[in-house]
C-alpha cells in the first residue's frame, strides 16, 4: 500500500474536476480470472466478470491477456459487430507463406493479437467501469477453443471518505 498526501485546492479544468485529498491510500490488487472460449475465432464479452472485480473500487483496472493468441479490447456488441471486427482484422492480413515453425497457419493468430494488443487499462469510479454508452470489454481469441486467463491488476483504492476531501 502507498500514501500519498496532497494539499492543493479543488479546481476545476473543463468539464472534469481536479479533487486533492489529505491522504489516499493507494493499494494494489492483482487476481487472475480464466475466460474458457468455444470457437476457433470469437469475441467474448467480460465487461460482467470485470466489473464483479471492482466493487467498492476507485482508480485504474488493468486487463491483461496471458497469451499470445488472444487480444483484449473494447467493442460495440450490435448483432453482427463481433463478426464485422473479426472478418475486418483477418481482411487485413495478405495470403503469404508465413515463417511460423511452430505451425506456419498459426502464425496469423499471432499477428492479430498482437495487432489488438494484449492489454487495456479502464477508468473506474466508485465501483463503476467508466465506459462509453456502446463499450463492452472484450477478449478476442484467435486460435480457441481454450481456456485462457487473463490478469486483472486494480491500482487505487477503496472508494475515498468524503471527509478526507479538502
Amino acid at each position: 500500500m502507498f500514501i500519498f498526501r496532497a494539499y492543493s485546492e479543488q479546481k476545476t479544468y473543463g468539464k472534469g474536476e481536479f479533487i486533492s485529498f489529505k491522504e489516499f491510500r493507494v493499494t494494489i490488487v492483482l487476481m487472475t480470472i480464466t475466460i474458457a472460449t468455444t470457437q476457433p475465432r470469437e469475441v467474448v464479452d467480460i465487461t460482467d466478470k470485470i466489473t464483479r472485480e471492482v466493487i467498492d473500487f476507485t482508480g485504474l483496472v488493468n486487463i491483461f491477456a496471458l497469451h499470445t493468441t488472444a487480444a483484449i479490447t473494447t467493442a460495440n456488441l450490435d448483432p453482427g459487430t463481433d463478426q464485422d471486427l473479426l472478418d475486418g482484422l483477418k481482411g487485413m492480413l495478405p495470403e503469404q507463406q508465413w515463417r511460423h515453425q511452430h505451425n506456419p497457419e498459426h502464425a496469423p493468430d499471432h499477428i492479430l493479437a498482437s495487432i489488438v494488443g494484449p492489454s487495456l487499462v479502464v477508468p473506474v469510479k466508485n465501483g463503476q467501469l467508466v465506459l462509453g454508452t456502446w463499450q463492452r470489454i472484450v477478449l478476442v481469441e484467435f486460435d480457441g477453443p481454450k481456456e485462457r486467463q487473463v490478469e486483472i491488476s486494480l491500482i487505487g483504492g477503496q472508494n475515498p471518505d468524503p471527509g478526507l476531501l479538502l
